[in-house]
């Protein structure tokens, strides 16, 4: 456990310094993993603050501030070395902390999107280049020479025709007081010495040792803990009989606000314990939802004549009448929850003169602007920090749970730690959209796709297309339109939203479409760009070429058509390739027979995602990302049954297993474009390749998520 204080980023290392004169929070790092701190022995001194993000002391500690909410994604990584990039830091004497929640000196504190490195990019480089500026100035200074004839080099400033050097804590002091300079001169990516090497993660050693990081490790002395029961979607509470809750040692109350039942008390178990003996009666106050009025609801929207018009190129109706041959087919996909390792939780404290609030929240701006909404206050009043993250996946966009915990601690005058149950985390909504769409696809005698036709037809997601992603652009006469349901079940941002599932929808009919038309799937695709870049029709608004890149790429690591199992014959491969969150991705599955059953044994994935800051983290990434595309499709769903969700927790909800994951192959492609995102943009694809390579295996189409739950699929383990 752990007592988290506020400390500003003036006071940081000053409040870290051990008395008597020890300091800092300086670590020693091997390589670049971080390890023991160091004690100095000096005086008790502050660090020089540059700017923003980075500070150094006089020992030539360099403390960098990471903004951004960190939830796996490797940005408390990411972040310091760009800034460490520019200001030609030694690594090993860089320390990372993550900053609090501070709108006037950060922007965009969100994690979410894709985007915490695409927006910051040039600000980070700036950051560090500014700092090695001054760094430079103040030596030239020094030494009485031209600034010119001085350079920064791992953490030093040298003077090589004096050879002289100083080390940038002799500097800090100095440096600070000069004026900040506003025209900086940024690094040639070619000079980059510590951006696209393999770095370590800085909270490695913490997070292998049960370092207090997370949410749920947070601890204050006199904190009370909660819990709260909701109603299923459609119900309003009716009564509440807590006589036994509150009969159980240890329960400090039981409210009941907003629909909802709060119990709280001095420890998470004697909290539960009182929650499972609430009796709450509830009553129906909206329509209660079951899966079968879902599917029922799907086949409506997709015969509706009132859909929504999101893209038409061309004449569709005369390119259908015209086919030689039209391909149909419809695919769906399930609510899924988000399924954090760390469910829900967060610390609140309303107190006469302001709010405290701390925990796991991707968006710590909406959290305090939502709690001051609540209480009336000037957002100035409530301050938050950030712990790292157990997995987000997009559930803590919202801040509803920080709402809870800050409705109830208003309402028993105490700071309280309000915590999900995994039951809770669950059931109590915010899922990724329910969705099906209904592909059509013309082809002349050539095999051309001459027309093609996409309606998505979703509960709660607003628009379940892209209506100008690939293939649109490519096809001559083209009607993209969507129809939506809106349900009482909330649903949400799930890691790369509408993609997630739009992109095994779309790759696997393309597949289909190319099966059709006689043709190789990459090849089908290929041809397809090819048309869009010579003929393009209506906006392109994907780059084509980085898109054959991916796709080229792929193809070539994989083997592509000419790779022989142990049969000696040809592999079951299947293709798929997306663009989602500005960055391109193609994937191959690889599917072996094993007893009569398909097992995917490997899978082959190609990105462009522009310049790569670290690749340790960027190759975590793109697994991560396809083992969570691969679990999701294989095995994830929410089914539910007048208004109640029927899975409840990890013994009926299936998640993929150790077991089950393949190997990871991950190409990038080698390029100076500015970093263009890589948290989500490849897990769209991994469906679509499994699908694919399952069908090249079997035989057989697996156009519904969960795949074992299909009858083609039945029996696969």
């Amino acid at each position: 456990m752990q007592t988290l204080s506020k400390p500003g980023r003036r006071n940081f290392l000053k409040i870290a310094t051990a008395a008597g004169g020890g300091l800092l929070l300086g670590f020693n790092w091997a390589e670049t993993e971080a390890a023991t701190s160091a004690i100095v022995d000096i005086a008790a001194a502050e660090s020089v603050d540059f700017n923003s993000y980075l500070s150094i002391n006089p020992q030539g500690i360099i403390t960098i501030f990471s903004p951004n909410p960190e939830v796996g994604q490797g940005i408390k990584t990411a972040f310091p070395i760009i800034v460490a990039e520019e200001l030609d830091a030694d690594w090993k004497k860089v320390v990372v902390e993550q900053a609090p929640l501070d709108t006037k000196k950060f922007e965009r504190q969100v994690a979410g999107g894709s985007g915490s490195i695409p927006h910051s990019w040039q600000r980070l480089r700036k950051a560090g280049a500014t700092a090695r500026q001054m760094l430079l100035e103040a030596a030239a200074r020094r030494w009485n020479v031209p600034v010119g004839e001085c350079k920064a080099e791992n953490g030093y400033v040298l003077h090589t025709a004096s050879n002289r050097r100083a080390d940038y804590g002799e500097l800090a002091a100095d440096a600070s007081k000069l004026a900040v300079p506003t025209d900086v001169k940024l690094k040639n990516t070619k000079d980059f010495k510590l951006i696209g090497t393999t770095v370590k993660n800085v909270d490695n050693a913490k997070i292998l040792t049960g370092k207090p990081l997370f949410g749920l490790d947070f601890y204050r002395d006199g904190m009370l803990f909660a819990m709260i029961q909701r109603p299923g979607f459609g119900y309003k509470l009716k009564s509440v009989d807590d006589k036994a809750a509150k009969a159980i040692a240890g329960i400090v109350n039981v409210l009941t606000f907003d629909n909802n039942v709060a119990v709280v008390g001095k420890s998470t178990w004697q909290v539960k314990k009182a929650k499972d003996a609430l009796k709450i009666e509830w009553e129906k106050a909206d329509a209660l939802e079951s899966t079968a009025d879902h599917n029922r609801l799907f086949k409506e929207m997709l015969d509706s004549s009132e859909a929504t018009v999101r893209r038409k190129d061309g004449d569709v109706e005369s390119a259908f009448k015209s086919a030689a041959k039209v391909v149909k087919a419809e695919y769906q996909c399930p609510f899924l929850p988000h399924s954090p390792l760390e469910p829900m939780n967060f610390f609140a404290h309303v107190r006469p003169d302001g709010v405290e609030l701390v925990g796991p929240t991707q968006t710590p701006e909406l959290a305090r602007n939502e709690t001051a909404k609540l209480l009336g206050i000037s957002p100035d009043k409530v301050t938050v920090q950030l712990t790292r993250m157990g997995g987000g996946f997009g559930r803590r966009l919202k801040a509803d749970y920080v709402v809870e915990a800050v409705q109830v601690s208003k309402l028993v005058n105490a700071p309280v730690k309000l915590i999900w149950t995994r039951e809770d985390d669950m059931t109590g909504g915010s899922y990724r959209p329910a969705v099906r769409y209904r592909f059509e696809a013309a082809l002349d005698a050539q095999g051309n796709m001459i027309g093609y036709k996409l309606r998505g037809a979703s509960i709660n997601a607003g628009n379940a297309t892209r209506e100008d992603n690939f293939p649109s652009g490519a096809v001559d006469n083209l009607l993209i339109d969507s129809v939506d349901h809106k349900s009482p079940i909330t649903t949400g941002p799930w890691r790369a939203p509408i993609t997630n599932f739009l992109a095994f929808a779309e790759q696997s009919f393309l597949d289909e479409v190319a099966q059709a038309a006689g043709k190789d799937p990459v090849q089908f695709r290929l041809e397809l760009l090819d048309k869009a870049k010579q003929k393009p029709i209506g906006a392109i608004k994907y780059d084509i070429d980085r898109m054959k890149g991916v796709i080229e790429l792929a193809a070539e690591k994989s083997g592509w058509g000419k790779k022989k199992g142990p049969d000696g014959k040809l592999l079951a491969q299947g293709f798929s390739v997306y663009f989602s969150h500005r960055s391109y991705v193609a994937q191959v599955g690889e599917v072996v027979m094993q007893k009569g059953k398909p097992v995917l044994q490997k899978v082959y994935s190609a990105a462009d995602c522009g310049i790569v800051i670290n690749q340790s983290g960027a190759q975590q990434q793109v697994r991560g990302c396809v083992v969570d595309g691969i679990g999701h499709a294989m095995y994830g769903h929410i089914t539910f049954k007048d208004g109640i969700p029927e899975q409840k927790n990890f013994n009926d909800y299936r998640l993929i297993r150790l077991n089950e994951v393949p190997e990871v192959e991950v190409h990038f492609v080698q390029n100076t474009i500015e970093p263009t995102g890589l948290g989500e943009p490849s897990l769209p694809p991994a469906g679509g390749a499994i699908a694919n390579a399952l069908f090249k295996a079997t035989g057989k189409r697996l156009r519904s998520q969960p795949f074992v739950e299909q009858e083609e699929f039945k029996g696969v383990s």
